[in-house]
């Protein structure tokens, strides 16, 4: 599996990179996890916000965004994690951590880096530098917390 990983601010996403992000993401966040709630917030045409793509072929198969500090009241804040189906099982989670790390580092040097994670995955986080920050809660029914790397 080749995956070409592409970070593109905003203004640079063509329409079709755009559709298939917006997709993927209600595939997974909407149907795959059953949670009813509008995916496009107003933040990803926002600022400067980045977009972590990965692909093979034509095929989305990983996605993250990057939201910008200043928007965020000073942390870097990755979200929309996800993998597709057909992408799973594959390592794609751990390239695309170390692409968004490398990314973040690019853009934002010396920013600390905040994420919501499912709490199941704080090991996973971990693995990347990322320690507890704050209480466990429920969105949408799933336990979340969020983490931060400094």
């Amino acid at each position: 599996m080749t995956i070409e990983w592409v970070c593109k601010h905003h203004s640079d996403l063509g329409k079709e990179q755009l559709y298939a992000i917006l997709k993927l993401r209600s595939e997974v966040f909407v149907v795959e996890q059953k949670c009813a709630y509008l995916d496009p917030d107003g933040q990803d045409l926002d600022g400067d916000t980045c977009h972590l793509m990965g692909w093979e072929d034509d095929q989305l198969l990983a996605y993250l965004r990057l939201l910008d500090p200043q928007s965020q009241g000073g942390d870097v804040v990755i979200g929309r994690v996800l993998t597709a189906p057909a992408g799973r099982g594959k390592g794609l989670g751990h390239e695309m951590m170390e692409q968004a790390l490398k990314q973040a580092g690019k853009h934002w040097p010396q920013v600390p880096i905040y994420l919501s994670a499912q709490a199941h995955l704080q090991g996973y986080y971990g693995r990347y530098g990322f320690v507890v920050a704050g209480e466990e809660y429920l969105e949408d029914d799933i336990p979340h917390i969020g983490m931060r790397r400094s």
